[in-house]
């Protein structure tokens, strides 16, 4: 029996004749596909005898070359293409130092919003980016010091120490062992009796204020002033809380692409107002991340545009999207910026991050760098 025209193998012991078919060679190819263009034998002996060898390219040459390459007929080709883009625009550079150190609260008093991830990955890509960041981890689940691979356990001194014993801050500063340019002073499960402690001490309110402006003073006396210094809050309005508004001059909101992180904003925005009013006249909110979006929902583009319509100026134009490498680097003791830095979710914290270095920078620099990049 035959199973095509054309046998390919035989086998004339047994008195029949086999054949495979191969239905493959006739199709059509699938659309966007590129077949390889067949040269003459002699054209290929020719050219692989000639053709010299590429130099290696060093850089962001390869990147620039690979987008040549990329086929942006289908969505996921073309994500990699603007991930790829993104990655060229934003690789080496150098983000401007501002005047005098800002410090920054990064506060919601909803949960699970962002506000540890956001804080330690900011602060890496504003080191990575050549600028002095520390951490003050003010939460007592420690998650910020976690992230940055920083020890704090019961025996480590920590902010709990610096709050109810007045230890300096400088003799619980640890340096982060992935970035360079980063420091952090770790929370350890002390701080969770902070809150009862504190209730009785004079100026409980102000102790972590103090404790920032004699680290500052002492650092400006040493090698080189920090640029920034993010202070990562506790889901709760508490004096941990209240502590680090009074030692803040900016507040740094993260918002989840949902409904409910909407209802938490005005009663957020009333407790600075109160802590503005009577405590700390500087405190203003100057920035507002979007995490958590996830474009394919109409909720995700409703919630940012309702954000976007009612602070223009403070909410940065870039969003976090949902990412799983962002929620792996904790468990390895990292920031998305080190675990996994060509991901789509350390591309959007370092152009968040450069936003937020940004805002030093008058309309005309603001300009002049825009059309750098």
């Amino acid at each position: 029996m035959s199973a095509s025209n054309e046998p390919s193998t035989s086998d004339t012991e047994a008195g029949y004749s086999m054949s495979v078919t191969r239905p493959w060679l006739g199709v059509e190819p699938t659309p966007g596909f590129r077949q390889p263009v067949q040269r003459p034998v002699e054209a290929r002996d020719a050219a692989a005898t000639t053709a010299p060898t590429a130099p290696p390219t060093t850089g962001s040459q390869p990147l620039v070359e690979s987008i040549s390459l990329l086929d942006d007929s289908t969505p996921l080709a073309l994500e990699v293409a603007e991930d790829t883009r993104r990655r060229i625009a934003l690789a080496g550079r150098r983000f401007p130092r501002p005047k005098e150190t800002r410090v920054l609260t990064v506060s919601n008093q909803k949960g699970g919003v962002g506000k540890t991830t956001t804080t330690v990955n900011l602060a890496a890509a504003l080191a990575q980016a050549g600028l002095r960041v520390l951490v003050l981890d003010n939460d007592p689940q420690g998650n910020a010091s976690t992230a940055l691979g920083i020890d704090h356990h019961a025996e480590v001194p920590s902010i709990y120490d610096v709050l109810v014993d007045g230890m300096p801050l400088k003799d619980v500063v640890q340096k982060c062992p992935d970035v360079d340019n980063l420091w952090c002073a770790p929370a350890t499960i002390d701080l969770a009796g902070a809150e009862i402690e504190l209730v009785s001490l004079v100026a409980r309110e102000s102790r972590l204020q103090k404790a920032v402006a004699t680290y500052l003073e002492e650092q400006e006396a040493g090698p080189g002033r920090l640029d920034y210094i993010l202070i990562d809050c506790p889901p709760s309005l508490g004096l941990l809380t209240v502590n680090a508004f009074v030692a803040a001059q900016e507040v740094l909101i993260p918002i989840q692409c949902e409904y409910y992180a909407l209802e938490g904003l005005s009663q957020l925005l009333r407790n600075v107002d109160l802590i503005k009013g009577h405590l700390n006249p500087k405190l203003h909110v100057s920035t507002i991340l979007l995490t958590m979006y996830d474009g394919r929902t109409r909720l995700s583009s409703q919630v940012a545009d309702e954000v976007r319509a009612h602070f223009t100026t403070e909410v940065l134009r870039t969003t976090v999207p949902r990412s799983v490498r962002i929620s792996e680097a904790p468990s390895h003791g990292q920031t998305v910026m080190t675990y996994d830095p060509a991901s789509s979710g350390a591309l959007s914290y370092l152009e968040a991050a450069r936003e937020l270095a940004e805002q030093v920078l008058d309309e005309s620099e603001r300009g002049s760098a825009g059309g750098r990049s």
